[in-house]
């Protein structure tokens, strides 16, 4: 069985973060490990605390995991702190890590920033080229290049400029308002469309994180960058298309909407 790891923060609510990361990894058949960057109290309503782990506790968790079970991949989520994302350049470097997928969460869908100035640069100098694909949402984007995106061709420029600058595959994904649910993916000077369906649903808490896994679990198995990106959006698709409805605010995915068998029916259907 291949495997994959995430490196990222734990989400209480169990619709992001961590718990969304393992759930589309094993949705996605591959075996899921977790290295966790900080601890969250939140629901689908918000965040009320955060509670980070310390460089060295880190270092730990990705020393056990990287010595005795390799991941075949590695997904790279929030990380609010430069001495965090320090420690991770410093491992991935020391065990050759293989299939980085870098989800470069910087700001919310609202605009609000996630991380300060100081680990954003530590991100740009430290992991981004460590990353075989970055995966930028819009303003993501917009913060790494300095450009207001607000058309295709903008998609296609920002692309092209975040890949020249970290040697680095990107997939800037659409959403946003912009260019409804299609995606950009640019490398080598070239770049492809995913087109995707809008699904009406407004309960898309822990898309970004559970895109990025999936595409992390597929290059695991072995597919290559394109058919990993195809495959992850046909699986977000219909994650969202089973219109799970759990919480008050912006709810959770069904990250399990294709697996059938014996122990997930309830009793009596």
């Amino acid at each position: 069985m291949k495997t994959a790891l995430t490196i990222a923060g734990s989400d209480s609510g169990g619709g992001a973060g961590i718990q969304a990361d393992i759930k589309t990894m094993m949705a996605n058949g591959v075996y899921a490990m977790s290295a966790i960057t900080a601890m969250t109290a939140q629901n689908t309503m918000g965040v009320t605390a955060i509670m980070n782990a310390t460089p060295e506790f880190l270092g730990e968790e990705l020393d056990c995991i990287f010595t005795d079970i390799r991941p075949d991949a590695v997904k790279i989520g929030m990380v609010s702190d430069s001495g965090l994302i320090r420690v991770i350049a410093k491992k991935l470097k020391e065990y050759k890590a293989e299939n980085v997928v870098v989800d470069p969460v910087m700001v919310a869908t609202s605009g609000a920033r996630l991380i300060s100035p100081d680990a954003i640069e530590t991100l740009k100098e430290e992991l981004f080229p460590l990353a075989d694909v970055l995966t930028p949402n819009i303003p993501e984007a917009e913060e790494l290049t300095g450009m207001k995106i607000t058309s295709a061709e903008d998609m296609i420029s920002a692309a092209r400029k975040i890949s020249e600058e970290y040697g680095s595959t990107v997939l800037c994904k659409g959403g946003h308002k912009l260019n409804d649910a299609n995606d950009l993916l640019y490398r080598d000077g070239g770049y492809v469309w995913f087109h995707g369906k809008r699904i009406d649903n407004p309960n898309t808490h822990g898309t970004g994180c559970t895109l990025s896994s999936a595409i992390a679990a597929n290059l695991a198995k072995g597919f290559d960058m394109d058919e990993s990106v195809k495959r992850a959006k046909e699986y977000i698709s219909g994650a969202l298309a089973a219109m799970l409805d759990l919480g008050s605010g912006s709810g959770p995915m069904d990250h399990g909407f294709a697996i059938e068998n014996e122990f997930v029916k309830e009793k009596g259907v």
